[in-house]
């Protein structure tokens, strides 16, 4: 669901990236709560599982195929505010880089893949975890799945709004919005299937690293004067080996690299939901060309090599790389500034 640019028009599209700004600049301060010395060196590599990812477009109906949104996963994963961080990192790598998804449009797929995928799937993953079965990892995966899948209709309904409003074609918004919102519904099956799978690996190995799993675990009972009573939480310290992330980090940068590497080669071809729509809107012709078309890595591919599998893998491998580079640094910087307003945050409270 990149948004190209020449979509949206010069004032809603700036208006757009004033937003993406505030909320970027709001989940920098909120991330500093989420992430701690465990989750940090986790979320770079969240965002580059999520790039890796989202080239492997899957055939949804004729014609048409999808890929993963992200949104939903990052939060329950690392956290709603580190969540809308992973996604921006994402897509400011595919947009530099590899000339997917306009620049000048940038404000508005953040806002779109990003901040109401993130809030949408955060808000019902959290209600549905809560009112299922505490405990239970199946509780966890189910509500996971249906949170994805409403997920990337909300967003297709978001595009739709934004085009009403600054679309450059005149065309029916009913038939956009009923041709988005239907085609990103079974896109959503395919993102809640992939986040549903992640997120009960990781649960399955590694539950304390699930953010949006803390807290939900039913409290042990005890029968006290003839009541059941809560059991006070064990105070006993975690061992040195289970707080490492270092397995749970390799195994998901082992797993992105093969994902954008390898399989990325048998990806469908075929045009994805916005971009379907928009040929069969037609305002498919409005789009214009990147500023970095001329990158050496553009359409995932490095120029200068003939052999396509090669090219298309190594440019993969190229932006894992990148992505977990750059979202790493991010994500440590603002884990260090939370150290650092510590004592000042400490000195408040007494």
């Amino acid at each position: 669901m990149h948004v190209p640019d020449g979509f949206i028009n010069t004032p809603v599209s700036a208006v757009a990236g004033v937003v993406a700004v505030g909320a970027v600049a709001v989940s920098l301060r909120g991330a500093r709560r989420e992430l701690d010395e465990r989750t940090a060196p986790l979320a770079g590599l969240v965002a580059a599982f999520i790039f890796a990812v989202q080239m492997l477009n899957f055939p949804v109906a004729a014609g048409t195929s999808g890929h993963l949104l992200g949104g939903a996963l990052a939060a329950i994963l690392v956290g709603p505010f580190t969540g809308v961080l992973c996604i921006s990192v994402v897509l400011l790598m595919q947009g530099i880089l590899f000339a997917d998804g306009g620049l000048t449009a940038l404000g508005v797929n953040i806002n779109v893949m990003g901040v109401v995928t993130v809030l949408v799937a955060y808000a019902l993953f959290r209600g549905l975890v809560r009112i299922l079965p505490r405990g239970r990892r199946s509780s966890v995966t189910a509500s996971a799945f249906v949170a994805a899948l409403v997920s990337v209709p909300a967003a297709a309904a978001a595009f739709t709004l934004i085009y009403s409003v600054g679309g450059t074609t005149d065309v029916p918004i009913g038939k956009v919005l009923t041709a988005m919102v239907g085609v990103h519904v079974l896109i959503g099956i395919g993102e809640a299937a992939i986040t549903a799978l992640t997120v009960g690996a990781v649960i399955a190995v590694r539950p304390d690293l699930v953010h949006g799993a803390r807290g939900l675990a039913a409290p042990l009972k005890l029968l006290v004067g003839g009541e059941l009573v809560d059991a006070a939480p064990a105070e006993a310290p975690v061992p040195a080996a289970a707080r490492s992330t270092r397995k749970v980090w390799g195994a998901g940068l082992a797993s992105a690299i093969v994902l954008a590497g390898f399989v990325s080669f048998y990806a469908s071809a075929s045009p994805d939901g916005l971009e379907k729509v928009a040929a069969d809107q037609g305002f498919d012709q409005k789009a214009e060309e990147h500023a970095a078309a001329g990158s050496p890595l553009a359409d995932y591919s490095i120029s200068g090599i003939t052999d396509g599998r090669i090219s298309g893998g190594l440019a993969g491998v190229v932006g894992v790389a990148a992505t977990v580079a750059v979202g790493s640094g991010v994500f440590w910087t603002v884990r260090r500034r939370r150290g650092a307003d510590r004592p000042a945050e400490v000195k408040e409270a007494a």
